[in-house]
This record gives C-alpha cells, sequence and structure tokens, in this order.
C-alpha cells in the first residue's frame, strides 16, 4: 500500500499529469475554441430588424466584391510559386551545384533576406522604385514616357514578394542540394551525359521533396501576404480582414462576419494544400544513396556561351538583392532633405538618423515659422521608436522561448511514445495552427478573448490595455508552434538510443538524462529554431497590425506610422531617415542573431572540441614566444647586477 501510495506521489507523474494539462489548455483554449467561435460568427449575423440571418454574409459574399480579394490572392499566390521557384532554384545552383566565380561573394547577397524581411524589406523597395525614388527618378529621366508610379499594385508586389520569399530556398533547399551523393552525378557523366542533363534527370529528382515543401510554403505565403499589399496598394485577403476588423456596423455592414468569412476561406485553402503536401510525403520519394556516400563537386559549364550567361544572370541577381541594401546603408546616414529628395550628398554625412535631436523650423499656412523642439530625432533618440524597439524585443524572444521549451517537451514526449496514440494525438495539435491562416488565428484573438466572459483566463478581457501583450505574445507563440516542431523533432532522430540506455543503466532518472544526454545533441537545432523565430517575430507587422492596440505598438508598427505621418505639423520630420536606420538595426541585429546561432552555436561537439584545442596551441605558442623575448633581457639584468655587485 505505501508503494501504491510512493507511485502516486512520484514527482515524475505529477509532472507528466501537469504537461497534459497545461497542453490540453494551450490546444482548446487558444487554438481550437477562438477559431471556433470564428465559425460560428459568421452564421449568427443579425439583419436589419435585428433577426438572426445564416446567410447574410455568404449572399454579400457573392454580391458585393469580397470575391475580388480572394481572386486577386489566389492570382498572386499562383504566380508567386513560378517566379520564386525560379529564382531560389537559380541561386542555388549558381552558388552550390555549379562552378560560378565569386559564388561566396554572391550567396552573401542572396542571403540578405534572412536578415531583413516584412515592413523593413518592402519599404527598402519603396525607397528605390516609389514614384520619387531612386532608380525611379534615373529610369523616368533616361526614358520621359515612363510612368513614375510603375511600382504599384500586383506588379510591384510580385516583383518585391519574389525575391523576398526566397530564403527558404537559399535555407533549405541548399541543405537538400548539399545531400545529393555525387557518386550518383559522376556516374551519369562518365555515361556521356552533359551537364544539365545530369541536372536534369539524376539531381533534380532527389530534390523533389523539398521543392514541393517549398512550393506549398510559397503558395501560403502568397495567399496570406500583408506587408507588402499593404504598402504597395494591392486589394487581397489579409489587409482586407484587418481594415474590417477595425470597422463597425455603422460604416458599412456587419464587417466583423465578413472578416471570418474571409478568415476561414484562406483557412480551407490551407487546408487542402497541407492535405496535399501529406499524401505526397506518404507516396514516398527518389533517394540519392550509394554505400559510400561522396560530397558533392562543383560542376563546370563546358559550353562558353552559356557559362557567360550563367555569370551574368548571378550578378544582375546580386544586384537586385543588394542593391536596396547598399541603398539603405548609405542613406542611413545622409540628412533628412537628401533623404527626402533622394539625392546623395557624400559632403554632408550625418548621425541624426541614429543618435541625437534637432529642432526643426518650418512655415505655416499663416506664413508665420515655428519652432518644433527634438522633431529630428535618431533611432535611439527617439522615444516612440525606443518604446516600440523594447516592447518588440521582449515579446518576440519571450514567444521564441516558449515554443521552442514548449516543442522540446512535446518532442520528448512524442519520441517516448511513437508507438502510441497520445504521442501522435499531441503531434497532431502541436501542428493544428498550420492549418490555418495567421490572420485568422489573431482576429480569433482579438474577437474572443475582448470580453469579460471567457473564464478559463479569470474573465479578463485580454485585448484591455496592457493585456495585449499576453494576447500577442500568445499568438506569437501558437504561430510558431508548427514550424518549430518540424525543425527540432528533425533533430531527436540524431540521438542515439544506446546513450539513453547507458544513462538509465547507470541509474539515471529520465529528467536527468534528458538535461544531460538529449539536450546538449539538441541544442544547436534549438538554438537555430529560437533565431528564425526571433527574427522573424521582431520585424513583424501582421499580427501585431491586427491588434492594433496603443499598448502593443510594435516596433514595425512605428515605424511605418511614422512615415505615414512624416513631416505632418512639423513632427517626425525625418522618417524616413529614421526608417533606414532601423532598416540597419535590424539587419545588425537579425545578422548577430544568426552568426551566434550558425555560426558558432551550430557547431556540432567534435567542431567545439578541435577550435578549443587550436585556441589552446595558439594561446600556448604566444606564451612561448613572449617568454623567448624576455629570456635574453632578463639574462642581461642579471649580469648587470652582478657587475654592480662586484664593482
Amino acid at each position: 500500500m505505501n508503494k501504491a501510495k510512493a507511485r502516486r506521489l512520484n514527482p515524475q507523474i505529477l509532472i507528466k499529469v501537469l504537461g497534459v494539462a497545461f497542453f490540453a489548455y494551450l490546444f482548446f483554449g487558444f487554438m481550437l475554441i477562438p477559431c471556433l467561435n470564428t465559425l460560428t460568427s459568421i452564421f449568427t449575423t443579425r439583419d436589419a430588424s435585428g433577426e438572426i440571418d445564416p446567410w447574410a454574409v455568404i449572399r454579400f459574399f457573392f454580391a458585393g466584391n469580397m470575391g475580388r480579394y480572394v481572386l486577386n490572392s489566389l492570382k498572386l499566390a499562383v504566380c508567386l510559386v513560378v517566379t520564386v521557384n525560379i529564382v531560389g532554384v537559380s541561386i542555388v545552383l549558381l552558388t552550390e551545384y555549379f562552378d560560378i566565380k565569386g559564388a561566396r561573394i554572391l550567396r552573401l547577397g542572396y542571403m540578405t533576406t534572412l536578415i531583413y524581411s516584412g515592413v523593413a524589406l518592402v519599404t527598402g523597395y519603396l525607397f528605390l522604385y516609389d514614384s520619387d525614388g531612386i532608380l525611379t527618378n534615373l529610369l523616368v529621366n533616361a526614358f520621359p514616357n515612363m510612368d513614375p508610379n510603375w511600382f504599384s499594385g500586383f506588379n510591384a508586389v510580385l516583383f518585391t514578394m519574389t525575391f523576398a520569399c526566397t530564403s527558404n530556398h537559399a535555407l533549405f533547399l541548399r541543405n537538400a542540394i548539399r545531400g545529393i551523393d555525387y557518386n550518383t552525378v559522376e556516374a551519369a557523366r562518365n555515361m556521356g551525359a552533359k551537364p544539365f542533363t545530369v541536372l536534369r534527370k539524376v539531381v533534380f529528382p532527389t530534390l523533389l521533396p523539398t521543392m514541393f515543401s517549398l512550393t506549398i510554403m510559397t503558395f501560403i505565403t502568397g495567399l496570406c501576404a500583408m506587408s507588402a499589399p499593404t504598402l504597395l496598394g494591392y486589394d487581397s485577403i489579409n489587409p482586407e480582414i484587418v481594415r474590417l476588423a477595425g470597422s463597425s456596423t455603422a460604416d458599412e455592414a456587419f464587417p466583423q462576419a465578413r472578416a471570418a468569412l474571409l478568415s476561414i476561406i484562406l483557412a480551407m485553402f490551407t487546408i487542402v494544400l497541407l492535405t496535399i503536401l501529406s499524401s505526397y510525403e506518404r507516396k514516398g520519394h527518389y533517394l540519392s544513396v550509394s554505400k559510400t556516400k561522396a560530397r558533392l563537386q562543383k560542376q563546370k559549364i563546358t559550353n562558353p556561351v552559356a557559362n557567360v550567361i550563367a555569370h551574368i544572370y548571378a550578378y544582375i541577381l546580386f544586384v537586385i538583392y543588394m542593391i536596396p541594401v547598399v541603398m539603405i546603408v548609405v542613406f542611413s546616414f545622409q540628412t533628412y532633405g537628401a533623404i527626402r529628395m533622394k539625392k546623395l550628398d557624400l559632403s554632408n554625412w550625418t548621425l541624426i538618423n541614429f543618435f541625437g535631436t534637432q529642432d526643426y523650423e518650418y512655415l505655416t499656412s499663416r506664413g508665420t515659422y515655428r519652432l518644433r523642439e527634438g522633431a529630428i530625432s535618431g533611432l535611439f533618440s527617439n522615444e516612440a521608436t525606443l518604446g516600440g524597439i523594447k516592447i518588440s524585443f521582449i515579446m518576440s524572444a519571450i514567444a521564441a522561448l516558449l515554443a521552442c521549451i514548449i516543442v522540446v517537451v512535446a518532442c520528448n514526449y512524442i519520441f517516448k511514445n511513437r508507438n502510441k496514440k497520445r504521442g501522435t494525438v499531441l503531434e497532431y495539435s502541436l501542428l493544428f495552427p498550420w492549418l490555418l491562416p495567421t490572420i485568422l488565428i489573431c482576429y480569433s484573438y482579438r474577437i474572443f478573448f475582448n470580453s469579460n466572459d471567457v473564464w478559463y483566463v479569470g474573465n479578463q478581457s485580454l485585448y484591455y490595455a496592457e493585456n495585449v501583450r499576453f494576447l500577442i505574445i500568445m499568438a506569437y507563440t501558437v504561430t510558431k508552434l508548427p514550424f518549430s516542431l518540424r525543425m527540432i523533432k528533425a533533430s531527436f532522430y540524431a540521438i542515439d538510443e544506446e546513450l539513453e540506455d547507458a544513462a538509465r543503466n547507470l541509474g539515471a532518472s529520465g529528467l536527468r538524462t534528458f538535461l544531460k544526454v538529449k539536450l546538449p545533441i539538441i541544442l544547436p537545432s534549438v538554438m537555430a529554431v529560437f533565431a528564425l523565430n526571433f527574427n522573424s517575430l521582431f520585424t513583424e507587422y501582421d499580427m501585431s497590425a491586427t491588434f492594433a492596440s496603443s499598448y502593443g505598438t510594435t516596433y514595425a508598427m512605428v515605424i511605418q506610422s511614422m512615415c505615414e505621418e512624416e513631416g505632418m505639423y512639423g513632427y517626425n520630420v525625418n522618417a524616413s531617415g529614421r526608417r533606414c536606420a532601423s532598416t540597419v538595426f535590424i539587419m545588425v541585429v537579425s545578422g548577430i542573431i544568426l552568426y551566434l546561432v550558425y555560426g558558432v552555436g551550430g557547431r556540432d561537439l567534435g567542431d567545439r572540441l578541435e577550435l578549443r584545442d587550436k585556441r589552446k596551441k595558439r594561446r600556448e605558442k604566444l606564451m612561448a614566444h613572449f617568454k623567448r623575448r624576455s629570456e635574453p633581457k632578463a639574462a642581461m639584468s642579471v649580469r648587470r647586477e652582478a657587475k654592480e655587485a662586484q664593482g
């Protein structure tokens, strides 16, 4: 009986019970119930007489212009699949498969989208291609008949997102190509196959699973696009949902229910696409394996004409990727006048966009001059910008950390119960947010938790005052769970079961085995996922714009609102310059985090031990060098002291 009582009070059992309760609370409370509430709101709309009309929103969809937003999003998603795959495959082949001169430099240029994205990236392109942009002015001067407003609408969104969405190719397709067995390529070459034939018949089949996943991700990205359509003036689903969410029945007919319907339509598209992906993965795919796998060697393009064309194409893409980055960095050190006129003044460099403040004197409509103290302020001297940085940094770090902790614990449980239903149920529960677009989750939170009737959050309105920050953190965390699960789960396969058995045989508990054996092995992957999550959330605009609260104004929202109100009534005169400085700051922070994770933290244990030995040998060699230099001086001083003693 005492044994049974001790078993009931076992800390491990208590932890399991608390863990199950927490995951149930997370799934039902912050995934399922809010989204079901959004679904039911569509069919509980009241008409003008105050009676419930279940089909009012559906009739409005077919009679109004809501269908146009859906078709526009589908058009963008389909076109992006084509353009992003062409450019994405190109940059990976040019840097990893073909022997192109300067491939390392090209790779750095192609991967710049990893360190700035979202609003920062779109505003960078606007800085160049807008109606008064730098390159647009040059083109208009060269071609007077050219329309200066060419960079707007669908073409501008497609162009911007084509180069913004190749970051997934730069990460995942690059790894897939590096994993190709060179023996198969060499065998095909020995049989007389030409380089492009080998590429088409040997290399591409092994990349099909990765390509299919990237295609699905690109399609969903285009379907749920927010930043680019909003800033470039393209009518798509997500910007319309955000607009309707902030509207009221006094402005237009049942805006909340219409926003819910558009969100559900997005969810339906996402579910269909993920179903297709899952069925494809179950069918299997080609593999490139042999008994002695050889590392892929870069292939030379033997045709001189094709070689020249490939080099030209590679460097044209490099210029397209790098021009926004270079121009933003250069103009971040220019005065607000030069930035407004989009003209470089190399004789007048300034740090005002980063530090310090200046007063601004302007002429009013009455013909009198007025002074605004501190209207010209830098990134780190502007109170609103610093507040946005602080809020975004804290919320992004907490959400990225929470997502990693939840997924690591869940993966450990899933692998322990891999052949049991409860492990499968937990895995699919964490993948549930992938079935829904991000905008639907955020919109559901905004509507459902904007009341005092939700008992499981203490009957508190989470959309009120500072509570909205907790709501944003939860939205950030939930939306990052599926991606974190797919990445971290893959790292658990690298854990040798014999290590766990050895620890168990030595008497180590499950918790101690996890902390001492498993966690050090998966830590580089966990850190990489944390870095990717943090970087994407720190500059995030879509989710925070959905919540739209003064207490949850993130960094991206602060910069965007400042630029919209630039110079109005003499305030935020240098908002564009501060935006350039903000983009530089984002690139620096993201670059440092990626370097610390991929460059330092991404090394395995063997690499770290080897580097430690190299540092030790270098230190010993340096100490020996100083010792040899100091020995003659010491001997001379001894002889000098001996002579002085004799004298």
